[in-house]
């Protein structure tokens, strides 16, 4: 995959100057960048075509999981092809003519509310929250009123041409959030990347420990488990799904041995891989 290609289009939800905006440029350096309402609008856009690719959030190191989107991705019809880690430095923007004294209450996406808490509360600020964090600061500049403030991005500050009242409100010096890239068709990384990192899908049949030995075929193959969730899944919302990502390849013999344990234990046609793709590296500054 190209990722320098101008001609390439990224879906990401939110207004223009949102983190996952942010994202898309860092990732896709050159590339056009689709605006979408909604998560599900984002993938709908990939999946039919009208981008190249998804810039999906999916958890932060502050305020934890995405909300909503582990739901979304398995039934997307979408692979991950790539991950990027963005480093997320909240600024507090107000109107030009505002002044952090006078102000009373600020909005923001909840992710971004709560990863500003401590300044919130300190200043004593009335939390509002947003459907997006661009949009929280869109909606600041058409107000007027110089005693609303949101935290939102230096990009989104240009855009909608906000003064920074405070920079880098967030409450830990680590903020970051963990985007997948997700496409139509899966990009396999080669099996001689030892960096590779398979995610995947299942439900465990109803019988004694099956998830014990599911995770027990990871352990003896000797592959190590970065991430596993479990959240209810299925038309009925009455089955337990569990998200995975491994460390490894799906071509290599240690690789294919849990998962042929993993199939013993787990419901018929439940299990599903996500995609595989490079590890990325974390943003340290």
């Amino acid at each position: 995959m190209n990722k320098n290609k101008s001609n390439l289009v990224i879906a990401f939800q939110g207004m223009p100057g949102a983190y996952s905006n942010m994202a898309c440029e860092a990732y896709f350096p050159g590339a056009k960048t689709l605006p979408c309402n909604s998560f599900e609008d984002m993938l709908n856009a990939t999946k039919k075509s009208l981008s190249d690719y998804s810039m999906v959030p999916v958890e932060n190191s502050l305020a934890g999981r995405v909300a909503d989107i582990h739901h979304l991705i398995p039934d997307s019809g979408l692979f991950i092809i790539g991950e990027h880690f963005q480093r997320v430095n909240h600024q507090l923007l107000g109107l030009q003519n505002s002044d952090l004294k006078d102000i009373k209450s600020v909005k923001s996406h909840a992710q971004g509310l709560a990863q500003c808490r401590k300044f919130i509360s300190d200043n004593n600020l009335l939390p509002v929250q947003h459907i997006d964090t661009a949009g929280a600061a869109e909606e600041i500049s058409r107000t007027g009123d110089p005693t609303i403030a949101a935290i939102a991005s230096d990009m989104a500050s240009k855009i909608y041409n906000l003064k920074i009242l405070k920079s880098n409100i967030e409450d830990a010096t680590h903020n970051t959030t963990r985007f997948l890239i997700m496409g139509r068709e899966p990009v396999m990384p080669s099996v001689d990347n030892t960096k590779s990192v398979t995610t995947i899908i299942f439900e465990v049949r109803s019988v004694p420990a099956a998830l014990y030995k599911v995770l027990g075929g990871f352990a003896t193959n000797g592959i190590n488990l970065t991430k596993l969730e479990s959240y209810i899944g299925g038309k009925e919302m009455n089955a337990a799904r569990f998200y995975v990502d491994a460390e490894g390849h799906p071509e290599t013999a240690s690789m294919q041995n849990a998962l042929e344990e993993m199939y013993f234990y787990t419901e018929p046609n439940s299990t599903k891989i996500l995609g595989t793709y490079p590890r990325a590296q974390k943003n340290k500054t």
